[in-house]
């Protein structure tokens, strides 16, 4: 499996396409095509980590695929390598000719560059594709622009999949996404609180910087890292508002009909449709006929769906 490096670490020369790929929809995989193509060049994909908007503005980018999840998914596309490029105040002050100069042609070795159609670069987002075009014009290197694609809902984006995701709208992301949404986490001890209503759950501890679909209660498949098997399974997004009203926001899961040790152990979660929001109930007789009913819901999804 390809690998998370560093431009000093690059195969060169590479062909190179720029950007944060976050979900790796059609837009991107588009992208991704024009450098697997040209396949004299080591195929390489570039991204700044962090987002340069956590570094300028201190805003939160949760992301749709982490670093280390994108390499299987890059590598069926075709990628031989991910470059992340260290992001700080010092490097946001690059002009578009240093950038263009001193990372992409000198570092990279980039005899072909891959962009979108909205790509900017350098101090200010002061770069644009005009001004790379300019930049390379007298080098071996040739630069592929690619348009922005849009459908009849509008332009694709990773901030559109974010909403759909946030709506639970899993079925319309996964169609932008081309494949299903999932994310993982290690099983970590909790309050034991699902045992003692009968209903033990998994309580996985996710990466902060992943970005997780709106709180309810869900359908999903689930499966143990490195195992083909999927278990189906209910999960609960969210606080726990009868039993722990003031205990923060969590994943659980209750895999159906299997009593499995997994403490430690890395699940992936393959959320499949939202059942219900997360309610307050009056006692916790109340809360386990809901689960009952959870469950019943659940299982004939997963039935529909053989």
């Amino acid at each position: 499996m390809i690998s998370l490096i560093s431009p000093s670490e690059v195969k060169n020369p590479t062909s190179l396409a720029i950007g944060s790929f976050d979900g790796l929809h059609e837009g991107h995989r588009r992208l991704i095509n024009t450098v697997v193509k040209d396949n004299e060049y080591t195929p390489t994909i570039a991204s700044f980590w962090p987002h340069p908007r956590e570094i300028l503005y201190q805003e939160t980018r949760l992301r749709l695929d982490l670093p280390e999840e994108k390499l299987p998914l890059l590598e069926n596309l075709g990628i031989k390598q991910l470059v992340l490029i260290p992001f700080n105040k010092s490097f946001s002050k690059l002009s578009p000719n240093e950038f263009v100069t001193n990372i992409l042609l000198n570092e990279l070795q980039a005899r072909s560059i891959s962009v979108g159609a909205n790509f900017k670069f350098g101090y200010k987002r002061s770069g644009n594709v005009d001004t790379l075009k300019h930049l390379i014009k007298n080098t071996q290197t040739k630069l592929n622009v690619i348009p922005v694609l849009n459908d009849i809902d509008g332009r694709l984006s990773s901030s559109r999949v974010r909403n759909l995701l946030k709506n639970c709208q899993l079925d319309m992301a996964n169609k932008l996404l081309k494949r299903p949404y999932s994310f993982s986490g290690t099983v970590v001890k909790g309050k034991g609180l699902g045992t003692k209503l009968k209903w033990p759950t998994a309580n996985l501890e996710i990466d902060g910087r992943k970005f997780l679909p709106g709180e309810g209660v869900y359908v999903a498949w689930t499966r143990i890292d490195k195992l083909n098997h999927r278990y189906p399974s209910v999960m609960n997004l969210g606080p726990q508002p009868t039993i722990d009203p003031l205990s923060p926001s969590a994943v659980e899961v209750h895999l159906l009909n299997e009593k499995i040790n997994l403490y430690d152990l890395k699940l992936i979660v393959e959320p499949i449709k939202k059942i219900r929001s997360q309610i307050k109930f009056s006692d916790t007789n109340s809360l386990t006929k809901q689960i009952l009913e959870d469950v019943k819901k659940a299982k004939q999804i997963i039935e529909d769906l053989k």
